[in-house]
């Protein structure tokens, strides 16, 4: 019930303004619960550590995330905003990252999906969370990207 009204009000702009102050709150509760609570456990949720391009320090973000077999794929939404989320450009620049997910920390390395996979990964997450169709219509013509991150492992 209350995923579902998540999902509904994931469409509206209030959201869209409200949510992306909420995310320093979320980046403490991932760090203080060892990447185990994410988002309120209301949407499938990793935290993604990324190398800053400039500082080179670690960058967290908490993201929405589908599975893609054993790999992890996000998008760079940025709640429909004109600009790229800067963790889209730090994976740009260099694609080792790490995902933190269940408590678990996995390296992994990013992929910008282009093409016939980007379509297809695309409909995977419009199915998870819809209101991505509505972002792409706030976004001003900008390229929303979609990253596939693999396990190391499976490289």
């Amino acid at each position: 019930m209350i995923r579902r009204l998540v999902r509904r009000a994931g469409h509206t702009r209030t959201l869209s303004r409200l949510a992306p102050l909420l995310v320093p709150a979320d980046r403490l509760v991932g760090r203080l619960t060892g990447g185990r609570v994410v988002a309120l456990g209301l949407v499938p949720s990793l935290i993604l550590t990324t190398t800053g391009r400039r500082s080179g320090q670690p960058r967290r973000n908490p993201l929405l995330y589908v599975r893609d077999g054993g790999a992890f794929v996000v998008i760079g939404s940025n709640w429909g905003k004109t600009r790229q989320p800067a963790w889209t450009l730090n994976l740009l620049a260099d694609p080792r990252a790490t995902v933190t997910v269940g408590g678990r920390h996995l390296p992994v390395t990013a992929r910008l999906a282009t093409g016939a996979e980007r379509e297809r990964l695309w409909g995977v997450l419009v199915a998870e969370w819809p209101a991505y169709e509505t972002y792409v219509k706030r976004a001003g013509g900008r390229d929303i990207r979609v990253f596939r991150l693999a396990p190391v492992s499976e490289g």
